[in-house]
């Protein structure tokens, strides 16, 4: 049973086309700057090389047809036919209140992701684009839409409401709501089986950590608490993103600088975070490089990331009232082992030593990077976001 998984951004679509029975991927790419100039298409089929060339898609219909026709090609396709596509499974940044489960998508469902386009201007009309897109190219093939907040509609109304008149819940639905939920769920459940924990009672903080960067309280495989917000700019500190800060900033800096709140908003989003800080860059890669060529400013901004991981991982191990385990997965904790060192060397207090060796020879693979007598298990379990909507995806399809 052949899933394609389609992640669409503004300019932008990642795939895969994946065996949901055997969990194979059979071939994945990107098309890049949709609708701009100088567009690109990147497809790799399975056991074959990657091929990347130019090509102008002036709107994601046109970036859909190019990866159909990609997987059909007599030289390099990995089907025959575009029938051989039993489903396909879309991600979905925002749902809201209204979805706590992956659903198939019906127009209704559609008019609910619409509704929720002011949580996520960024994201909800991409994923429309997408899914728009689809229906036109293939009218009769089952779509799922998976959310990245439905993993997190579990939390208790304590730590999802907002200090604010309870009226602006109950009238707009501003409360936290949470992202990377695909990524939470299956890495707190592959860190369970991974230890040998029984997921039923388990006690779980994941960290996700890349550009975009968020942690999660798991009791017993249900979130219970999370770093983002009603937006994915609350949290941590990220690559672009300010994360947590006085809401009183806002105002101080529009009126010392002149700026307007959708100005400040682009600062917070795009010129903050590790890049704000540093003045250098938003890749934690550059920064390692930068800082053992002595930028002090490049070694601090990744303390402070460092720093800020340790303190949701402390005040999350206070909501759980014990842990069992530390996972981290993305980008960043997947492979940069000197941040895991920086983090780790803060959490002493729950008796938990890093193995140097092992968190060294841990990069974009599982392992336990924790020493054998630490009382709480860390470790790195690379997240799989597209298997979990392909499973979702053949759930709710069936087959």
């Amino acid at each position: 049973m052949d899933i394609l998984v389609i992640n669409c951004g503004s300019s932008s679509l990642k795939y895969q086309l994946i065996n949901a029975n055997t969990e194979i991927v059979l071939a994945s790419g990107l098309c890049d700057r949709i609708g701009i100039s100088g567009g690109q298409f990147t497809y790799k089929p399975k056991d074959k090389d990657k091929n990347t060339h130019n090509a102008e898609m002036k709107d994601h219909k046109d970036a859909i047809k190019l990866v159909l026709d990609a997987l059909i090609n007599p030289q390099n396709g990995v089907i025959k036919s575009l029938d051989e596509i039993r489903a396909i499974g879309h991600r979905i940044v925002h749902g809201g209140e209204k979805f706590t489960h992956s659903v198939l998508i019906t127009q209704e469902v559609i008019d609910n992701i619409q509704e929720c386009c002011d949580l996520a201007p960024l994201h909800n009309p991409a994923h429309l684009l997408g899914i728009n897109a689809c229906k036109n190219l293939m009218p009769n093939t089952p779509m799922v839409a998976v959310f990245d907040t439905a993993f997190h509609q579990t939390m208790p109304p304590k730590a999802f409401i907002y200090g604010l008149p309870y009226e602006y819940y109950e009238k707009y639905k501003i409360r936290r709501y949470g992202f990377h939920g695909t990524s939470h769920s299956y890495v707190s459940k592959r860190t369970a089986e991974f230890l040998g924990i029984p997921l039923e009672n388990s006690k779980i903080i994941t960290c996700h950590l890349g550009n975009g960067s968020s942690i999660c309280a798991i009791e017993n495989g249900k979130s219970i608490d999370t770093s983002m917000g009603l937006t994915p700019l609350e949290g941590l500190v990220m690559g672009t993103r300010s994360g947590d800060l006085d809401p009183a900033i806002i105002d101080y800096i529009a009126q010392k600088e002149h700026l307007s709140t959708q100005e400040i908003s682009n600062i917070l989003n795009k010129k903050s975070g590790v890049l704000g800080i540093s003045g250098l860059s938003s890749d934690f890669r550059d920064l390692l490089a930068a800082e053992e060529a002595g930028d002090k400013k490049a070694q601090f901004a990744r303390d402070v990331f460092a720093y800020r991981v340790a303190k949701y991982i402390g005040s999350y191990t206070a909501a759980l009232k014990r842990v069992d385990a530390i996972a981290f997965c993305a980008g960043v904790g997947e492979n940069a082992k000197f941040i895991r060192g920086k983090i780790v060397a803060h959490l002493g207090f729950l008796d938990i030593k890093l193995d140097e060796k092992a968190n060294l020879e841990t990069i974009g693979k599982e392992g336990i990077i924790s020493t054998p007598d630490s009382k709480v298990k860390v470790c790195v379990i690379p997240t799989n976001e597209e298997l979990v909507i392909a499973r979702d995806t053949k759930a709710l399809v069936g087959g």
